[in-house]
């Protein structure tokens, strides 16, 4: 995919061919990077088009059909919905529109996995290094669960919609397992003491009720950008989509409502949002802002200012270079589970569809039970001693 600025223009265009047809447009975007996530959405939406009309004509299953009838039944509804197209596109671009599902065996998919794990994280050759400002250093590798989420569990999804709701078979279909790739553990990572003040001093005021919010609730990065809707405070719940399009019913605490009715009175739709550090006129397709207008915090804008903060400064501590903005509800899920010692209600409070996933958490009771056996042996010491005073 490629994107272009035309002569005199501060936007990117995109002009590509699909069928022997043509499509060019506006972007409406300065970034060349969010340029091609819209050129890839046009894309798909132009695939989409020329699918439905080879559907129309009694067309086989093609990894082109399934993908967009996939993502307008399931992957549009995911809270990372744009991931899921990403994730599509790059399987059409891989295997081609026309390959159909049923010609797909286990020879492609583990080629497909081979290409996807020698590609580096962004597809960048060097990236920014986070513990010295202004240089860089070698992309690492794409990891195993990332080689997994976005091509092996992708086409399986889209086999198993074919078969379980499309009435499709396929007698070759590939043996799933046996591609992926061996995952190292999740980490599990608590705020440690003295992390505290880093927390508050490294991340921009705007972004700090963000933050708070998170450590609060123990949701997902993509369950706190909400949108006002999803907060009823008079209820005290908050109804969002979590991971794998699952909806979400979250408690709101005395904590997570003060909160949400600060950051409530700002004038969008979204609840957390940022100033804008720069006015930008109004472009073609896209709306223009003053300096200091309240924007809606994205996934993208976070990650780049988390990634921001953990650089070394001269004025205030930074953010542990190990510390992940998921680590906030790592944190979260253990303090909840030592204050309460019940494990069924941290996988409530997480969502966890199964209590294997919350078992992770489960050190936090290994060490109640060391101290309980470490209390029990005094105990028991004591006990001894004074029936031996008592002869």
């Amino acid at each position: 995919m490629s994107v272009f600025k035309r002569q005199g223009q501060t936007v990117y265009s995109y002009d590509f061919q699909l069928s022997g047809r043509r499509f060019t447009g506006g972007t409406g975007a300065s970034n060349r990077r969010e340029a091609k996530e819209i050129e890839a959405a046009a894309k798909a939406k132009a695939k989409a088009d020329i699918e439905a009309e080879r559907s129309a004509q009694g067309g086989p299953l093609t990894i082109a059909s399934s993908a967009v009838r996939y993502f307008e039944e399931v992957g549009k509804h995911h809270a990372a919905s744009r991931t899921t197209l990403k994730n599509l596109v790059r399987l059409q671009d891989y295997f081609g529109d026309d390959k159909r599902l049923d010609e797909i065996t286990d020879d492609d998919v583990a080629k497909l996995v081979a290409w996807r794990r020698a590609q580096t994280v962004k597809g960048r050759r060097k990236i920014a290094d986070p513990e010295h400002k202004g240089k860089t250093i070698p992309a690492p590798l794409i990891s195993p669960a990332t080689v997994n989420r976005s091509t092996v569990e992708v086409l399986q999804k889209l086999f198993n919609r074919a078969r379980i709701f499309w009435s499709r078979s396929f007698p070759r279909e590939p043996k799933w397992s046996q591609h992926l790739l061996p995952e190292t553990s999740e980490r599990v990572r608590e705020v440690r003491a003295g992390e505290e003040d880093a927390l508050e001093e490294a991340i921009r005021a705007d972004y700090r009720p963000l933050v708070e919010f998170a450590r609060a609730s123990g949701l997902r990065m993509t369950e706190c950008l909400l949108r006002k809707k999803q907060v009823d405070l008079v209820a005290g719940r908050i109804r969002t989509i979590g991971k794998g399009g699952k909806p979400i019913d979250h408690p709101i605490t005395s904590e997570m409502r003060a909160i949400l009715m600060a950051e409530m009175a700002n004038p969008t739709d979204f609840v957390f949002t940022y100033a804008a550090a720069r006015a930008k006129r109004e472009e073609k397709g896209q709306k223009g802002h003053a300096k200091g207008a309240r924007l809606p915090i994205t996934p993208s804008g976070l990650k780049t200012l988390w990634r921001r903060s953990k650089r070394p400064r001269d004025d205030g501590p930074s953010l542990p270079a190990d510390l992940r903005f998921h680590d906030l509800r790592h944190d979260f899920a253990t303090k909840l589970l030592r204050e309460t010692r019940n494990l069924k209600l941290v996988q409530r409070a997480l969502h966890h569809s199964k209590i294997e996933t919350t078992t992770r958490y489960a050190h936090v009771l290994d060490e109640e039970v060391a101290a309980g056996m470490e209390a029990a042996s005094k105990s028991r010491k004591k006990s001894r001693s004074a029936g031996g005073c008592a002869q």
